[in-house]
């Protein structure tokens, strides 16, 4: 199979990954790093996240409030063919809005709108430009009981602008413990395999995916009097999650990962790719705290 087939199909099956993620999270703080061994780009990357509730009926309806910030900040020691000083960092704000309600028969409703911007504010001020919109919709349902825990099924759609996957993307979840060690999720956005040691650790394999988009405030002259307009960084990847939990919602996790597939490309205006900055990282490393629901 062509890898531009085998990249499709995990697309379908690993996509929206951080839009599913944010909808449970309270609050996050992580650390993401990318080693520029055999590669030219080194990747680094700092995100804080908040969501705050507020309850707006006796029946469990919520509207939440929140922020999601990421730094992104790119080094490379080789020269490439053009200026590369507007380059380097990148900074990303969502403004989150979400509404919880539940529906009849076991059904919940989750809807989440996220403005916000991309971009690496070079320029005294920002643009239309720099502006993404994102949401998510979805419906929730939670089933029998198995091993003390509901069985729980997720159907929706997503959209992020700044997330390095700019098209809409089907979520689709089911989620079971199967053994009073074992349990597992499977679907889109994500797959994974969970053994838990104790009600404290546990140890996850996964896949997803991960990267962004920004826009570039000011032209990146690349080629044949061709400029870059804004850079899109996307990664498949698959590895093994460790958590902790110190109480039932708050968890320390670690990830360590194999990348099967990236793309960091510079586009001109018309998301056309004028150049790929790296294309060979393999280890991917992230750390964090997040309090969820």
């Amino acid at each position: 199979m062509p890898n531009f087939a085998r990249i499709l199909i995990c697309l379908f099956f690993l996509s929206a990954t951080t839009a599913y993620a944010q909808l449970g999270d309270l609050a996050r703080i992580d650390y993401t790093y990318i080693p520029n061994a055999k590669s030219d780009v080194e990747y680094t990357r700092f995100r804080a996240l908040f969501n705050y509730p507020i309850k707006l009926k006796d029946n469990d309806t919520y509207l939440f409030l929140g922020l999601d910030y990421s730094n992104i900040h790119l080094r490379s020691e080789i020269e490439f063919p053009f200026d590369t000083r507007d380059l380097n960092d990148f900074q990303l704000l969502d403004f989150n809005f979400g509404y919880t309600t539940p529906l009849k028969n076991d059904w919940r409703l989750g809807i989440q709108f996220r403005p916000g911007f991309s971009t690496n504010l070079v320029a005294d001020a920002l643009s239309i430009k720099d502006v993404v919109l994102s949401g998510t919709v979805l419906f929730i349902r939670k089933g029998a009981e198995y091993n003390g825990k509901r069985t729980k099924l997720i159907l929706g759609v997503s959209y992020a602008g700044n997330s390095g996957f700019n098209f809409p993307l089907p979520l689709v979840s089911y989620y079971k413990k199967f053994h009073p060690d074992w349990s597992y999720s499977i679907g889109i956005p994500k797959t994974n395999l969970q053994y838990h040691f104790t009600e404290k650790h546990r140890l996850k394999a996964y896949a997803q995916l991960d990267g962004f988009t920004s826009n570039l405030q000011r032209d990146v002259p690349i080629i044949e009097g061709k400029a870059a307009r804004s850079i899109n960084m996307s990664l498949i990847l698959s590895g093994l999650q460790y958590e902790y939990y110190f109480t039932k919602n708050l968890q320390f996790y670690a990830r360590a990962a194999y990348i099967f597939a990236l793309n960091n490309e510079l586009r001109d205006e018309s998301r056309e790719t004028l150049f790929s900055l790296d294309n060979e990282a393999k280890i991917y490393l992230r750390t964090g705290v997040k309090f969820k629901i």
